[in-house]
This record gives C-alpha cells, structure tokens and sequence, in this order.
C-alpha cells in the first residue's frame, strides 16, 4: 500500500452493534447471533438508510491486508 499510513487492525465493535441490533432495531439475542452480517446490515440500512456505498475492490483489498487469513499465512505440508 503505497502512499497510505498503516494502521493496526481495530478490534470489533461488538459492544457498539450489540447496541443497535438489540436497543435500536429490538432484536432479541437469539435474532442478532442468527443473523448473518449481511442481514444486520440490511435490517440497520432499512431503519437508518444506506450510509456508506458498497466496499469496492479497493476496500476489500484493504481488509484483506489488515485480515489476512491464518491459512493463507500457512506453508503447505
């Protein structure tokens, strides 16, 4: 990544979407740990409006950096 600063990777705010699925879009506990990412994200992007676009394929390259895969990081036997 050229030009850019690193950043250390950002723990997940768990605390912080808890408090939405659960306060915010009344979801039990059992709804937010059944839910899969995408549909927390279209349940919040129906209650509040799409507020950021799509990741693109930079974004994505970015995570992907930041999080790498453990197996990916592995030599084959």
């Amino acid at each position: 990544m050229t030009g850019q600063s690193a950043r250390a990777p950002q723990p997940f705010p768990w605390e912080a979407v808890l408090r939405l699925a659960l306060g915010v879009l009344g979801w039990s506990p059992e709804s937010f740990w059944r839910a899969t990412p995408r549909e927390l994200a279209a349940a919040l992007d129906g209650r509040f409006g799409r507020l950021t676009p799509p990741a693109g394929r930079t974004s994505l390259d970015r995570l992907m950096a930041a999080y790498p895969d453990i197996a990916a990081t592995r030599k084959p036997s």
